[in-house]
């Protein structure tokens, strides 16, 4: 279990929300994470893995134009799941990963291109102003190392991406359509 998932669920149990989770190239491992921390039902309502691309269309409601124009790795793809899982599970919170962990690049994308997502309450449809702090954002990782340093590094940057969400939507308003700035990471390893 990490720090990162009991901090997020312990700030999901102190608001009295809860969190789905949609994953791609992450296979499962985000709720896994979650689930090992004691307490977890709480907040954590459940997830999707939709590795393959055509079931970010049917079970995420992911733009199939978006998808056949950019492929599943794009920042609105991961925006897409972490709202469609949200929806689709009923949860106050969304988040998602999306990304190329190798070994082949995909799509035109490196290896260690990552999205990160999180959705949450508040938060409207793509191409409207959301209107509420922190309630629409991703995070674009360019990640260093072997395919499961590069999956872990990914569950622990989107379960950080919301510990600061949900400790951020407390402390004021934000115009509520920024992006987290583009980032270089190594991932520590």
């Amino acid at each position: 279990m990490t720090h990162e998932a009991a901090e997020a669920l312990r700030l999901l149990t102190e608001r009295g929300e809860t969190l789905a989770v949609a994953e791609s190239l992450t296979g499962g491992l985000v709720a896994a994470e979650l689930v090992a921390v004691p307490g977890a039902s709480k907040a954590f309502r459940g997830s999707v893995t939709a590795y393959a691309t055509e079931l970010k269309h049917k079970v995420l409601g992911v733009d199939d134009a978006l998808l056949a124009a950019h492929g599943p790795v794009h920042p609105e793809v991961a925006l897409q799941m972490a709202a469609g899982v949200r929806e689709a599970l009923g949860a106050d919170w969304g988040i998602a990963t999306t990304g190329v962990a190798g070994p082949e690049p995909q799509d035109g994308k490196p290896v260690g291109t990552v999205f990160v997502a999180v959705q949450g309450p508040g938060a409207v449809a793509s191409g409207s102003t959301p209107n509420f702090a922190g309630s629409r954002k991703v995070l674009e990782l360019r990640l260093n190392g072997e395919r499961t340093e590069i999956r872990m590094e990914s569950v622990r940057s989107v379960l950080r991406l919301l510990a600061e969400e949900l400790v951020g939507g407390l402390s004021g308003e934000r115009t509520g359509n920024e992006r987290a700035q583009d980032t270089e990471q190594n991932g520590g390893f």
